[in-house]
């Protein structure tokens, strides 16, 4: 009687073609948009905290204040001039947990080659960077502690301002100008692309830090310092015992605020994965309100079907179907209508990530788990909302049935 059940509600279905695929749409379109918004919003996670993690492994960085004199003007953040490379050297003899460190002077200038110029950031900094900021070398090398020792004339180039520079040619041994004084290029780095910020991670170049500070900056302080924790589970100790270190070398009194901040990206990286997972979850609720119209729509078109088929259930009641028969076909034809838009639905939410990928240029995943839950809360839809409507039809009486018209 299952399979003969099931029979008869294609057959049910078959007779009323369009309305089976109008019923279905609700479902399609239901399933689809959660899948697609599930699938923006997953991508949107993942590209964050690759950004993130594209900035190096239980990173902590640190930055000056931006503390006035007393009575004075305040003074945009990471303006102060409080840190120095002998605050990285204490930091590396006197914190345990420490496994590299790398401080880091800024500016922008104009690099020249031949008849190419560029303008972009050039950072000095030290040869730990490699590693503290999960930079890799594409070619070349890069600058030792003998070139920082001798202030050489050195470079590291990011792809984009080799690009820029060199076009297809290699860079590795050309000569560049600097605010006009020559350095040779050594290194050339792996692309990155941009950060979580928005920044062209490639558009650099990177000088031992001597050099930058006192053949082109003149100064003897450090814009930041990168500090690498050795793992997750001390950072955050680090980080504290960074803060009463740093205190105590600017003397600064229990009264008085910090004149530095460090931050810490791994839990930075925390509060970016809380809020990107309720954006998805977000995004996919609202979709799944579709779902439920679709719902609405499904017992809606059973009705009329148990309506236009009273005389059909009499009869088949009066030659013995049972109350059973009768309710299980009419759930068969429901949970068909879920199953059906379901499918459809997941080909229509797999097609629009990818188009949205394509033509937006936004990073979608497909999640698998979603495609999951998406389906069976279709296929439940269809079993809840055409319970009413079966059992309807189930509970009619034969008599009444028969004399209906």
């Amino acid at each position: 009687m299952f399979w003969e059940s099931i029979m008869i509600a294609l057959e049910g279905l078959r007779a009323n073609k369009l309305r089976s695929v109008l019923t279905m749409l609700g479902i399609i379109i239901g399933v689809g948009a959660v899948i697609a918004m599930v699938s923006i919003g997953v991508g949107v996670q993942q590209k964050v905290e690759s950004s993130l993690a594209g900035l190096g492994s239980n990173l902590l960085i640190i930055t000056p204040g931006a503390n006035a004199p007393s009575g004075g003007a305040r003074l945009a953040a990471g303006s102060n001039i409080t840190l120095t490379a002998k605050d990285s050297a204490a930091i590396v003899k006197q914190i345990s947990g420490v496994s590299a460190i790398a401080p880091v002077v800024s500016r922008s200038y104009q690099i020249v080659n031949g008849n190419q110029n560029w303008i972009t950031s050039v950072q000095g900094t030290t040869p730990e960077f490699l590693s503290v900021r999960n930079f890799d070398l594409a070619a070349g090398s890069f600058f030792s502690s003998r070139d920082l020792d001798t202030r050489s004339r050195v470079a590291v180039l990011g792809q984009t301002t080799a690009n820029s520079l060199f076009g297809d040619i290699s860079p590795i041994g050309q000569m560049i100008r600097i605010n006009k004084a020559p350095f040779r290029v050594i290194g050339l780095l792996t692309a990155k692309g941009q950060a979580a910020g928005g920044q062209d991670q490639d558009d650099a170049v990177l000088v031992p830090l001597t050099t930058a500070q006192e053949r082109l900056m003149g100064i003897t302080y450090v814009n930041s310092i990168n500090v690498q924790a050795e793992n997750s589970e001390v950072i955050d100790q680090v980080q504290r015992d960074i803060t009463a270190l740093l205190r105590q070398r600017h003397r600064l009194q229990p009264s008085v605020a910090d004149d530095f901040t460090v931050r810490n990206l791994t839990a930075i990286m925390a509060t970016a994965q809380e809020t990107t997972g309720t954006i998805t979850l977000l995004l996919g609720n609202i979709a799944a309100i579709s779902l439920l119209v679709g719902g609405i729509g499904i017992m809606n078109i059973m009705l009329v079907s148990v309506t236009e088929r009273t005389r059909e259930i009499g009869i088949r009641k009066a030659l013995g179907a049972t109350y059973h028969n009768i309710l299980l076909q009419f759930l068969i034809e429901a949970i068909v209508i879920g199953v059906t838009g379901g499918m459809l639905g997941i080909l229509l939410g797999v097609a629009s990530a990818h188009v949205i990928s394509a033509v937006a240029g936004w990073n979608t995943v497909i999640s698998v788990p979603a495609i999951f839950a998406a389906f069976i809360v279709s296929v439940a839809i269809g079993l809840f909302f055409g319970l009413y409507p079966a059992r309807k039809a189930a509970l009619l009486d034969p008599i009444d049935a028969l004399r209906y018209e």
